[in-house]
């Protein structure tokens, strides 16, 4: 089968021989992918949801793979022991639920090898949630898709590194590479802003719009720190 851009780069994460929870699993795409492409030995598929399970308990079946891909009714990692798994996937969710998510299952994530997430908004929140909690973010992708921008990281134990407020918000490692897709959004977000501030001069006898003002040239100068490195 085939995934989504997204989704594939979520799956490319995923290393050879791993035993996987995918948290908020849907349709069970991950699952039956990581399966059918042998890179997975073990997946557990789960899910909130009792609609969203049975569909993906449906796409499982329908790919001749009942029997080895399990699925659990569960509120993130709840119905995972600790050590069962050395994987987890949480992708395709907002990024307080992600944080929500490690933090109830800490027990399960401390036995973890990687954690591999794709928040769909607070990114910011997750990397410094990460770093705060002794979890290195050791890999990140970012992709394009259908004009939407998603970043995608791989968090492992360990020493984490320093980051400047314009790395927690648009991705330490994602900089350093110099991501062409980081590039292209940053360019985005720079000419959004400059169209906000432009907009914004216009209300001059507004207090709410010189906060906003103020507001925008601060979040516009942690992107041009980020651009500027993709000048060096």
């Amino acid at each position: 089968m085939e995934l989504s851009k997204r989704l594939t780069a979520v799956a490319s994460l995923v290393t050879e021989g791993a035993s996987v929870a995918d948290i908020g699993t849907d349709h069970g795409y991950i699952p039956i992918y990581l399966m059918k492409q042998g890179i997975a030995d073990k997946v557990i598929a789960l899910d909130i949801n009792k609609g969203p399970l049975e569909r993906a308990r449906l796409h499982i079946v329908g790919h001749g793979l009942k029997g080895q891909i399990e699925t659990r009714l569960s509120d993130g990692l709840k119905k995972v022991e600790p050590g069962e798994v050395d994987t987890m996937i949480a992708a395709g969710m907002g990024g307080a639920l992600v944080i929500k998510i490690l933090t109830e299952g800490r027990d399960v994530v401390h036995k973890l090898d990687y954690c591999i997430l794709q928040p769909q908004s607070e990114i910011e929140k997750v990397r410094r949630f990460l770093v705060s909690h002794n979890l290195k973010i050791e890999v990140e992708d970012m992709v394009e898709e259908d004009g939407k921008f998603y970043p995608i990281m791989l968090a492992i134990h360990g020493d984490t590194e320093h980051y400047e407020a314009y790395e927690y918000l648009y991705g330490k490692k994602l900089l350093e590479n110099r991501h062409p897709v980081l590039h292209k959004f940053l360019l985005r977000e720079k000419s959004i802003q400059e169209s906000i501030l432009s907009q914004l001069s216009r209300r001059t006898t507004s207090e709410s719009a010189r906060r906003r003002e103020v507001q925008v040239h601060e979040e516009m100068k942690l992107t041009l720190r980020a651009l500027d490195v993709f000048k060096k």
